[in-house]
């Protein structure tokens, strides 16, 4: 195998005119991987995908019809669920974790039918709805990843 670099491109030469392409990221079984091995990709992903479920139940999500708890009951197994598939295997940083809590919290206000000048407390929004913290769900499915370990490890003992 001889790794070719062409143009910015590179490439390695298998022989039997068959070569690979060396990426910095691709899609594998629905989860993005990245060479750096961190979980930047993968979050960004799971983001867009939470995303474009929360748009396809929006009418359901924000219906005034519909109470706060049948619709967090909604959020939480569609759209979390899928914002959180294959978490478990994240190497998540903080920032990660930040994004996805940010994420959540546009749809909650969404859903709540909250402005953000409103300036209302994202504790009190969740409780409205009934759920929990999505780092909270993070550490419970095992995406929090070995820094963070380590923080409530520290913190804790």
């Amino acid at each position: 195998m001889n790794p070719v670099i062409s143009a910015g491109h590179t490439s390695v030469d298998l022989g039997a005119s068959a070569k690979l392409e060396l990426v910095d990221k691709f899609c594998y079984l629905g989860g993005m991987l990245s060479v750096d091995g961190d979980a930047d990709a993968a979050v960004e992903a799971r983001i867009r995908i939470g995303w474009n479920k929360f748009r396809q139940l929006v009418p359901l999500l924000t219906n005034k019809d519909v109470s706060l708890i049948m619709r967090a009951r909604l959020y939480s197994s569609c759209v979390r669920s899928n914002m959180l598939h294959g978490s478990e295997t994240w190497p998540v940083r903080k920032e990660n974790v930040v994004a996805l809590q940010r994420a959540e919290m546009r749809m909650v206000m969404w859903m709540c039918g909250v402005k953000l000048k409103e300036r209302l407390q994202s504790k009190e929004l969740r409780e409205r709805l009934g759920i929990d913290d999505i780092a909270l769900e993070c550490s419970k499915t095992g995406c929090v990843g070995m820094g963070m370990c380590c923080e409530k490890k520290m913190m804790i003992g």
